[in-house]
């Protein structure tokens, strides 16, 4: 795990090079790398309300990927543009959209996304207050009373990997289930990472019990780029060289991870 992000940087700077020069990229501003994402910079994406500081794990991802293209971080800039725009067919302003999307076929037929950067895993959301605040096991959860949506393979999940004692109360959306955990019915929600961070923020006293993979099929975070442009292609490139060489998961790990208050359920 990497003591700073600066480190990280370095240690990219020194061992990348790009495979094409500036020339060679479809840039909105020559010279220069766009990221976009969307408002507000959230943790454990973004941290200190700041997309630029390479803190945070798109963040860091993002300065990882510029520097294995070949640029350094005073040649990257950030914009903000929202998640449905980043989205739509057409043209854009930024060259790479990194905003925690998961990658779908429906989303392809507008824009162009990078292969998977980050595989989403389940996870339990809890009030600290809850009966079950303190569990570190997927066995310890058996006897808890778990709440899914209906939508998605929740149920799918807590059946194959929890097979809990009661049946998990199902619930139309994420709403419904966040009132029904806040007003004591269930213990705890099982929900994709992404959501988890997002009622962390939202809802009083909540935190993430713990994450867990084994869910089939698990999504991926993909970046975004406008429909044709040959940059996704070299973004590939990069994102297999971070992850050949282990840097992805080194970032994935310090950012995502049991530091940023999500410990593994086994």
């Amino acid at each position: 795990m990497l003591a700073t992000i600066s480190v990280l940087l370095v240690m990219l700077a020194a061992c990348s090079g790009s495979s094409a020069g500036d020339g060679d990229l479809n840039l909105v501003h020559q010279g220069q790398l766009t990221f976009a994402t969307s408002a507000p910079f959230d943790t454990p994406w973004f941290a200190d309300g700041q997309p630029t500081n390479g803190r945070g794990f798109e963040s860091a991802l993002a300065y990882a990927i510029a520097a294995k293209l070949g640029f350094s971080a005073d040649r990257v800039r950030w914009t903000t543009v929202s998640h449905n725009d980043a989205i739509a067919a057409g043209k854009k302003s930024f060259d790479i959209d990194i905003d925690h999307v998961a990658i779908s076929p429906q989303l392809r037929e507008n824009v162009d996304l990078s292969v998977g950067y980050y595989t989403i895993p389940q996870t339990v959301v809890a009030l600290r207050t809850s009966r079950i605040a303190q569990v570190t096991t997927l066995a310890a959860l058996r006897d808890a009373k778990l709440g899914v949506r209906a939508t998605g393979n929740g149920q799918e999940t807590i059946a194959k990997l929890i097979a809990p004692v009661q049946e998990p109360a199902v619930f139309a959306d994420t709403n419904e289930a966040a009132e029904a955990l806040e007003n004591g019915p269930i213990d705890g929600i099982v929900v994709d990472f992404v959501t988890a961070f997002a009622l962390t923020h939202t809802l009083p006293n909540a935190f993430i019990l713990g994450q867990f993979f084994g869910a089939e099929p698990a999504d991926q975070l993909g970046m975004v780029f406008e429909r044709g442009n040959p940059l996704a292609q070299s973004v590939d490139d990069a994102l297999s060289r971070l992850r050949g060489s282990g840097d992805l998961l080194r970032i994935a790990g310090q950012w995502l991870g049991a530091e940023a208050g999500a410990p593994a359920l086994q």
